[in-house]
C-alpha cells in the first residue's frame, strides 16, 4: 500500500515538474501566433529576423531585406522583437565593437 502512494506522489511531481510548464509554454506559444500582424518585427527559430508583411492562414511573409520576402510557417516564430529589445541589443552591439577596436 506504502509503494502504491509513493507511486501516486511521483507521479503527481512528475505531472508539475514535466507536463504543466510545457502545456504553459504550448499556451503563450499560441497566444503569440495569433496576436501576429503586419508591421511586427519577429525572430524565427533559425534565427531570421524580419518584419512581418503579411498574415495568411497558417504562413506569414517575412520580409528581410527590401523586396525580398520569406514565406514560413507561423509556428516558426521564436519571438516577437520589441522596441526595447531591439535597443538593447543595439547598445550591446556597439560595446562588443568598441571593445573590439581597443583591442586592435
Amino acid at each position: 500500500m506504502g509503494s502504491l502512494v509513493f507511486l501516486a506522489l511521483l507521479l503527481g511531481v512528475m505531472y508539475f515538474i514535466l507536463i504543466r510548464p510545457q502545456q504553459r509554454q504550448m499556451k503563450e506559444q499560441q497566444a503569440r501566433i495569433r496576436s501576429l500582424e503586419a508591421g511586427m518585427i519577429v525572430v524565427t527559430n533559425s534565427g531570421i529576423h524580419g518584419a512581418i508583411a503579411e498574415v495568411e492562414d497558417k504562413v506569414i511573409w517575412l520580409e528581410v531585406a527590401p523586396e525580398i520576402e520569406l514565406k514560413i510557417s507561423k509556428g516558426a516564430v521564436a519571438e516577437i522583437v520589441t522596441d526595447e529589445d531591439d535597443d538593447e541589443n543595439d547598445d550591446e552591439g556597439a560595446d562588443d565593437l568598441a571593445a573590439g577596436d581597443a583591442d586592435a
